[in-house]
């Protein structure tokens, strides 16, 4: 796959380049777009709280289920191949999201939007790291395909808001339809070639059905914790069968002659590590984009499309470091400063967050966390992903792929689950106690945002005792 993308000529490995970005962001988005425009979809549809939150969970289900099964099938059946089928399937599920007339249609069709997004998320980091063999450009790729993957979501937000406002709730996913349509056109003429895997294929039954089963129910359990009740039977049990089925899974992949996910991939530098750290900073990072937007809009009074304004500063910023300076930054300094360094001001900016009072201002108590948080994961992103991915063979590049995304997912949906319990819980408290409507919420989101500055401070501490610099990040 090098000498393929060797071959390219470097304009069009960047437009190649240009049509992942747009695919994966059109992915990425969709995790966040919604939330702003769910009282919406509530108020049109009818919907009751329980049903709405079935038009998050349904594509957080699918999306986090399938994600290491779509990073195999890649490496077996070809990347171009697969991403293109998602990209496929994703622009279907959008379009009749779009036109979804009841609860039913809608649900269904933010799963397949999940199935779609999997595959999608699991192969575009592996057809950027082939792309891009040489240190100087991949960490340029890289340090772009970071603020994607970082400033995505809060970019969600803001075009959530802006599409809700302006045209109506239909729109945030109508909108991907010609997106999709571009990505199918230009990614069959700019997309590397397929590349599979030599001899004959053999798909791991036995393990791709255990860990997707395993995916499935851990991810259940966690977007039903609130409901359901974390000491319950339900979260319990599913969580236990989780457990078991993973233990099978790994036991299964021990002994498979052809296993769907090779226990030695652990081994390379920094897989281990960089994989823990994505789920701590996934935790942080759902903190961020949830409970500031609950926040600002709750607390403050913001209207969906000032939400969205609000995270106009951070993603300037975002884009400013990943796109230019934290390449830069990686190829002097390796992989473990900037990282660290990053994920500390991350925690910071998450803490000065807990401090914002009830009659908070945006200048003093909602620009220094964004801007702290912006410089974070501009700055983070880049090495995290070159750590993970770059001790990796390029025939298992699409399989590392879908673990650092299964991380992130997991990641973001347990520690949003976490988090949001401990807000919601101390809200309740205060309550009970006669503490007023906005003190009550402000002083939940307060113990959250806590916890996700400590989660983002743990990420930090292993990035800087944990990851190795490899001599490939240099010049």
């Amino acid at each position: 796959m090098q000498k393929e993308s060797g071959a390219l000529a470097a304009r069009q490995r960047w437009l190649a380049f240009a049509v992942l970005s747009l695919g994966t962001l059109m992915i990425v988005l969709d995790t966040t777009i919604v939330n702003v425009a769910l009282p919406s979809i509530r108020a049109d549809l009818g919907l009751d709280a329980a049903a709405l939150a079935w038009v998050v969970n349904a594509y957080l289900l699918t999306f986090g289920g399938f994600l290491l099964l779509s990073g195999r099938l890649g490496d077996l059946y070809g990347k171009r191949r697969l991403f293109l089928a998602g990209i496929v399937l994703f622009t279907l599920a959008s379009l009749a999201c779009g036109l979804a007339g009841s609860q039913a249609v809608l649900v269904a069709a933010r799963a397949l939007q999940g199935l779609g997004g999997a595959a999608v998320s699991a192969i575009s980091l592996s057809l950027v790291m082939t792309m891009f063999p040489r240190p100087e450009e991949r960490a340029r790729a890289m340090g772009f395909f970071g603020f994607i993957a970082a400033g995505g979501g809060s970019v969600g937000v803001l075009l959530g808001g802006v599409l809700t406002g302006t045209f109506d709730w239909h729109w945030i996913f109508l909108v991907n339809v010609p997106i999709g349509l571009a990505v199918i056109f230009f990614g069959r003429r700019l997309l590397p070639a397929n590349q599979k895997a030599r001899g004959p294929v053999h798909l791991d039954i036995a393990g791709a059905a255990s860990v997707t089963v395993a995916l499935l129910l851990a991810v259940y359990a966690v977007i039903n914790g609130n409901q359901a009740g974390w000491a319950s039977f339900q979260t319990i049990g599913l969580l236990a069968g989780s457990g078991l089925l993973l233990a099978a899974f790994i036991w299964l992949e021990s002994r498979a002659k052809d296993p769907l996910m090779p226990l030695h991939l652990f081994r390379a530098p920094n897989v281990a590590a960089t994989n823990a750290i994505g789920v701590l900073w996934a935790a942080a990072m759902f903190a961020w984009f949830f409970l500031s937007a609950l926040y600002l809009q709750l607390v403050l009074g913001y209207t969906p499309l000032q939400v969205g304004l609000a995270f106009l500063p951070a993603n300037v910023i975002m884009a400013v470091f990943s796109a230019w300076l934290s390449a830069k930054v990686v190829l002097r300094f390796g992989f473990r400063r900037p990282l660290a360094v990053g994920l500390l001001l991350a925690a910071v900016g998450l803490a000065l967050f807990s401090q914002a009072p009830v009659g908070g201002s945006f200048i003093l108590h909602v620009l220094p966390g964004m801007v702290l948080l912006g410089i974070g994961a501009g700055l983070a992103f880049n090495p995290l992903l070159l750590a993970a991915m770059g001790g990796v063979r390029p025939e298992q590049s699409g399989l590392a792929s879908g673990v650092v995304n299964t991380a992130f997912m997991m990641g973001g949906a347990l520690g949003l689950a976490i988090l949001a319990s401990l807000a919601s819980f101390q809200t309740s408290s205060l309550l009970e106690n006669g503490a007023g409507q906005l003190l009550a919420l402000n002083e939940g989101y307060h113990i959250a945002f806590l916890a996700g500055a400590g989660f983002a401070l743990l990420a930090a501490i292993l990035g800087a005792v944990l990851v190795r610099d490899t001599k490939t990040n240099r010049t």
